[in-house]
């Protein structure tokens, strides 16, 4: 088993999890849709700079490390007993090799306060679902689209609202 550790995210280290957050991002859409693919928050990008910016200066952001090298990364944001899960990317150059598992086995442990964690992914994600529900034991509780809009964006100006599953995890 390779050694997965978190490692605080450095201010100097944002411009690089931004570009491998978004390459993580970008390589599942073009992944499933090729590049006809219309779902993005801006040029080019499943997500934006500036969502991502905004998650890491409103969470806890960490590099997952994997035997000494950077290999992905993830922001959680943590109230109480409620978590939120905002991102969790591995590098598609190593998919399928545990660390995705390993890094959220390090945040259950490193947060053990929290009792009931959040998190949502594009429908066209079918590894994120598969992560989250068979792997990491989520459960699907709501899917945002055009008839049901998630409740934190009312107005629908995210193109993500057209196909959001939201997961939820509870801890005993």
């Amino acid at each position: 088993m390779k050694k997965i550790t978190l490692e605080p995210l450095k201010a100097e280290d944002n411009n690089q999890f931004v570009l491998d957050n978004q390459e993580a991002f970008r390589y599942g859409a073009l992944e499933e849709f090729g590049l006809r693919d219309n779902h993005f928050e801006e040029d080019g990008e499943i997500i934006s700079r500036a969502t991502i910016e905004k998650a890491i200066s409103e969470g806890d952001a960490y590099r997952i490390i994997c035997d000494g090298e950077t290999a992905g990364g993830v922001v959680v944001r943590v109230s109480g007993n409620k978590g939120d899960l905002e991102l969790l990317f591995v590098s598609p150059h190593i998919y399928s090799k545990g660390i995705g598992y390993a890094a959220w086995c390090e945040i259950e442990q490193k947060y053990p306060q929290v009792k009931v964690w959040e998190t949502v992914t594009p429908y066209f994600e079918k590894r994120n679902i598969h992560f989250y529900v068979n792997r990491c034991g989520f459960h699907i509780v709501e899917f945002f689209n055009s008839h049901h809009l998630d409740p934190n964006d009312p107005d629908g100006d995210n193109l993500m609202n057209d196909g959001m599953f939201r997961f939820e995890k509870v801890l005993r």
